[in-house]
């Protein structure tokens, strides 16, 4: 064995230490595509906060880099292997040590999947909200690497605005202690918000201290179909402006609702050319959701259904959620763009996407979190195809320029990983992308979490 695997195996039980190469390969990248994974050098699954330290201490000593992991359900590269590297999956630390519906806080490890905290909390009446749309597979470590957001972000926020504090594992094993339990606090820098959206280049998150709420009514929703994307997204920007805080306001351009309907047979309206899903989950939703309904109408709706209960608003949230599975059965391979601009340019996005596709010949769909501008533009392609491959790369691109243009980030929720991080640097600029530099440094010195990652 090498000194590196010499090293890990005498502070880890041997269930921990993964070195078979089939299994090394499986676990090296996670699920976004034209991102370059390596060949790692071990894998290790640990249990405990001293298992991570260990492995820590071990990398560091020998300088050897370190990824670490959750569920691998990320869209930017973020998880993927280097070579000569430690995987550091962290999957089997997936308890939840703590539910207090008085301070309403839940403490737990990085493991946990997030719909399993969310399911556990609602049994205490409490609610967690941030629900990527892989909430039934991705854990709340991968969720705070990321900054991860989901279809309530638009009344309830992102993960950052519930994380109240975090143990973390230093590059050099030290256990850091950052945040609160507390409701406020504001005693020095704000350590847990930098740590939150760091995509494990920091150090390895293993323990959150999580914010909760109290449970809220079941949602109502409707489904608003639309002759064209600017008369959808003119409905977002007049529900907003009268002051309305959906649970959700979701839209799907026609490529994506034909890719669900197609994938799920659920029988949504394929005529539209944009369909807008809005949903409250106030004790009376009902007259929000008429006044919402009338000024969908106002802004050109050809149609608005409200769900008759709960169970059919569930259904139309299932089908959002299928979306982007559903668009990269289109053609086998998708590129997700994860853009997010101002909600008044959102209809100049999804305008310029449409002209993006045409011009280079790809299929492309668009599902968005349309109250926060948050849009996912989908690039369908051959992988098997070469040039259609080159163009959908060109078009990604093209996509997040245009969203740069137009006032917007190159990254709402997914990340930036190995798949942004030239963009990353167009975003931030010379001054930013130094101070960034200079944290990763103060954090780690010798750089082995994360290389190659983010810039």
């Amino acid at each position: 064995m090498s000194e590196l695997i010499e090293r890990l195996a005498e502070g880890l039980p041997e269930d921990a230490l993964l070195t078979d190469p089939d299994v090394l390969a499986s676990y090296a990248k996670d699920m976004a595509g034209f991102c370059p994974a390596g060949a790692p050098a071990a894998v290790v699954v640990p249990r405990t906060v001293e298992q991570v330290q260990h492995t820590m201490r071990t990398a560091n000593g020998l300088r050897t880099p370190v990824v670490a992991q959750g569920a691998r359900t990320g869209l930017s590269g973020a998880a993927n292997a280097t070579d000569g590297c430690v995987l550091l999956s962290l999957v089997r630390m997936d308890r939840i040590l703590e539910i207090n519906p008085v301070d309403r806080i839940a403490v737990v490890e990085p493991g946990v999947v997030n719909a399993t905290l969310s399911r556990a909390v609602n049994e205490h009446g409490l609610f967690y909200p941030p629900d990527p749309s892989s909430w039934e597979m991705c854990t709340i470590g991968g969720n705070i690497g990321t900054g991860s957001g989901g279809l309530c972000c638009v009344k309830y926020g992102v993960t950052a605005e519930y994380v109240l504090g975090l143990d973390v594992v230093l590059a050099d094993g030290r256990l850091l202690t950052t945040g609160r339990r507390t409701a406020k606090g504001v005693a020095g820098y704000d350590l847990t918000r930098l740590i939150v959206g760091s995509e494990g280049s920091l150090g390895i998150v293993v323990r959150a201290t999580l914010a909760l709420k109290a449970e809220p009514s079941r949602q109502l929703a409707l489904a608003a179909e639309f002759p064209s994307t600017d008369a959808a997204c003119d409905a977002v920007c007049r529900i907003m402006e009268a002051g309305h805080t959906p649970a959700l306001l979701e839209l799907m351009d026609r490529t994506t609702v034909r890719a669900v309907n197609d994938m799920t047979k659920m029988g949504l309206p394929e005529t539209t050319e944009a369909l807008l899903l809005a949903a409250f989950d106030t004790p009376d939703p009902a007259p929000q959701l008429r006044a919402v309904g009338d000024l969908c109408a106002a802004a050109g709706a050809s149609e608005v259904v409200p769900a008759e209960d709960p169970a059919e608003s569930e259904m139309l949230l299932q089908a959002r959620r299928a979306a982007l599975t559903a668009l990269e059965a289109v053609k086998g391979t998708s590129m997700i763009d994860d853009v997010c601009v101002p909600r008044t340019r959102l209809a100049d996005l999804l305008g310029g996407t449409a002209e993006i596709a045409e011009r280079h010949g790809l299929t492309i769909g668009v599902c968005a979190h349309a109250g926060d501008g948050n849009t996912h533009p989908t690039v369908c392609f051959d992988a098997t195809d070469e040039d259609e491959s080159r163009r959908a790369r060109i078009s990604f691109d093209e996509i997040m320029e245009l969203g740069l243009r137009l006032g917007g980030t190159i990254t709402g929720e997914h990340g930036v990983g190995l798949l942004k991080k030239t963009w990353l640097a167009e975003e931030l600029g010379p001054v930013s992308l130094d101070l960034h530099r200079a944290v990763k440094s103060a954090f780690d010195p010798h750089g082995i979490l994360n290389p190659g990652k983010l810039f």
